[in-house]
């Protein structure tokens, strides 16, 4: 979903020291495209808080009559630096983004859209849609990986019982990222998530056991909600710091009450949002700005092609959206939660690794859509060798190799590249190890080197 205020605030995603008790932040109203189309309520981000773990924005929406408003119409804009996760409640949406994806996202179902270093998308409530109602989520892509190439992956997580407080059943739980409960979303991302919804049944509680590093948000839809004993009215957003091993959540009222559940550690670098894009300074975000409209007026790169891929598809003759008017100052981030960003970033690090130590849960896998080798530390995606395929995909052309800072000194690049030519032995491919790193490890390990494309120049140390 795009942010279609006109003239979009700065956002300095920097967090004040949350107190030891629960934050509770009321949403603002925000129309989707003009004064009479669809409202969102917006929580995230706010005066009081930007980020939450890597979530940065959060829009809920709903249950918004079609009919009156006509729903959902976003047309093509562009997308850096995040992921978008759209999850719905009730309705349709279609989707389609310049990475060739087309998607109706449906309720109960992730739709996740990595922009990394540039996409673009549309997305329109479909024609049988009388009623939409669900949340559109950013997260912030951290430094390593924040010019991943685009993607986008579906998942429908398995609906379980959510237990009671007293051992019996609260209601019903799907978990869309990371784990809770026993349920473990497969969806790779780039830091630690938890993304999450409940249902509580009238008059029923429940007792989250969470991670303890984690902060964690939630929002309440459809009635009033209590989290560890403080009220949240509709559409309110409860924000939790770090150190709390279990949230209590407890439905006083005569109706099903849905609780969307987000998390994440600390995010442990500044950044800059602006409009649809998420950057770190005010110079990126303005280079950014300037690529979109710069293609949509024609005049994109001639060398590299479009920065954000060709504009997807208009519809019912929508034009792409152009980015608005900058501010008139300088767009400015600030440091990130206590202002000791240095510490922040080292306990998130030293979260991360300590909990691979623990889980042993290092995985190295051929994500091919994205023409890349990654290793998933703990769920998360810790590094990545990436390729071009040439000749008919008989030919992987290496071209980078990324460690996230958190994992550097485990080993993980040097084991990466070990399953990545494994594999393309085992497929009688072949390669250009255009990325130094690939190229330096061949020389290391000569009985890789039977792999290089003949012709291929090897360069001296």
């Amino acid at each position: 979903m795009s942010n279609l205020e006109l003239d979009p605030p700065e956002t300095l995603c920097a967090d004040e020291p949350a107190a030891q008790g629960i934050e509770v932040i009321e949403p603002r109203d925000v129309p989707l495209g003009g004064p009479r189309a669809m409202p969102v309520r917006r929580t995230l981000p706010s005066r009081q808080r930007s980020l939450v773990g890597a979530w940065c924005f959060l829009d809920h929406y709903g249950p918004d009559d079609v009919s009156a408003t006509g729903g959902m119409r976003v047309p093509p804009h562009p997308h850096t630096g995040l992921q978008t996760v759209s999850w719905l409640f009730t309705g349709e949406i279609e989707h389609r983004d310049s990475a060739g994806h087309r998607a109706t996202v449906r309720p109960g179902e992730l739709n996740l859209m990595t922009a990394g270093r540039g996409i673009n998308h549309s997305e329109y409530s479909t024609p049988g849609t009388t009623t939409l109602h669900g949340v559109q989520l950013w997260t912030a892509l951290p430094g390593p990986f924040r010019f991943a190439p685009p993607g986008f992956e579906r998942y429908v997580p398995p609906a379980m019982a959510l237990p009671s407080a007293d051992g019996g059943r609260a209601g019903e739980l799907r978990v869309f990222l990371g784990a809770l409960h026993g349920s473990a979303s497969p969806v790779r991302t780039y830091t630690a998530l938890l993304g999450a919804e409940a249902v509580l049944d009238p008059g029923r509680e429940a007792v989250l056991e969470v991670a303890g590093q984690f902060e964690h948000a939630i929002l309440a839809d459809g009635g009033a909600l209590e989290v560890d004993g403080t009220a949240l009215g509709e559409a309110h957003l409860a924000f939790l710091a770090p150190g709390r091993g279990r949230i209590r959540l407890a439905n006083p009222g005569p109706r099903p009450v849905r609780a969307v559940i987000l998390g994440g550690p600390p995010f442990p670098e500044e950044i800059t949002m602006w409009w649809n894009f998420v950057g770190r300074s005010h110079e990126e975000v303005a280079a950014f700005r300037e690529a979109w409209n710069g293609q949509l007026a024609g005049r994109g790169p001639a060398d590299d092609g479009e920065p954000f891929g060709p504009v997807v598809e208009l519809t019912g003759g929508d034009a792409a959206l152009p980015a608005p008017p900058l501010p008139n100052v300088r767009l400015r981030p600030r440091p990130r939660a206590h202002g000791i960003q240095g510490t922040v970033e080292k306990e998130a690090s030293m979260t991360l690794q300590e909990s691979e130590r623990q889980s042993g849960k290092t995985e190295f896998v051929h994500a091919d859509q994205r023409h890349r080798y990654e290793v998933h530390v703990g769920g998360v995606v810790a590094g990545f060798t990436q390729y071009r395929e040439k000749e008919g995909g008989s030919v992987y052309a290496f071209d980078h190799t990324e460690v996230a800072d958190g994992y550097s000194g485990m080993g993980l690049a040097s084991k990466l590249v070990t399953y990545a030519l494994d594999d393309v032995r085992a497929a009688e491919r072949r390669i250009r190890p255009y990325c130094p790193y690939v190229r330096a490890f061949i020389k290391r390990h000569p009985d890789y080197a039977d792999l290089v494309e003949d012709g291929f120049v090897m360069d001296e140390d």
